[in-house]
């Protein structure tokens, strides 16, 4: 089979260019780390209707500093409602006297209980919508990533968490679990954002 002249020219063309080195079939290098939290300031929140722990923390180096932190109690004998209502009334006190810019949430986990799962969803979800309304960014993180990240064993107790959290923090007493829970999720996400972490938090 003949070619024309145009198209032995053109092969000639191409064989003249520079030939380019081979490069990987996909792009190794990692992909780019979160931006560091170092100075922001950060809200930890441990979701229940009766209890829900909360925690601001300022992070830094060489060591984060915990701003404010409790738990928003409602007695048992309120109403669903009424406790929804008192832990956004909180929640957003604490906003505006703190001005977080990102909220770290403990993760969902499996309830055996359904009722339990159900009351534990309007608490979250009140919790989101207040937290989402200031302009925060959310992140969740898991129960379990939480405790190997402060005690260094993924099933430990509160008690464990809370010893560990008053060293790290420099806290004159031990706070109580809900609040030290809320504390444990803000110092794991400046923990994780501040190093190159393939399973890091999940933004909500």
């Amino acid at each position: 089979m003949g070619i024309t002249p145009q198209q032995f020219s053109q092969i000639q063309n191409r064989l003249a260019q520079p030939k380019r080195a081979p490069g990987p079939a996909f792009d190794s290098s990692p992909p780019a780390q979160t931006q560091s939290v170092i100075n922001q300031i950060v809200l930890g929140i441990d979701p229940s209707l009766r209890g829900t722990g909360y925690g601001v923390i300022q992070a830094g180096k060489p060591r984060s500093t915990s701003l404010a932190f409790g738990t928003i109690k409602c007695p048992s004998a309120w109403e669903r409602s009424r406790c929804l209502v008192r832990i956004a009334q909180t929640l957003r006190d604490v906003l505006r006297e703190h001005h977080p810019t990102m909220c770290a949430i403990e993760g969902l986990f499996f309830a055996q209980n359904l009722q339990t799962a159900l009351i534990m969803g309007e608490a979250r979800g009140a919790i989101l919508a207040t937290v989402a309304e200031a302009g925060l960014q959310i992140f969740e993180v898991a129960p379990r990533k939480m405790k190997l990240a402060i005690v260094g064993y993924g099933a430990a107790q509160k008690h464990a968490v809370a010893k560990m959290v008053q060293r790290m923090l420099h806290l004159a007493d031990v706070p109580d679990p809900d609040a030290a829970d809320a504390l444990a999720l803000a110092l794991t996400f400046i923990q994780e954002q501040n190093r190159f972490s393939l399973s890091g938090p999940r933004k909500v």
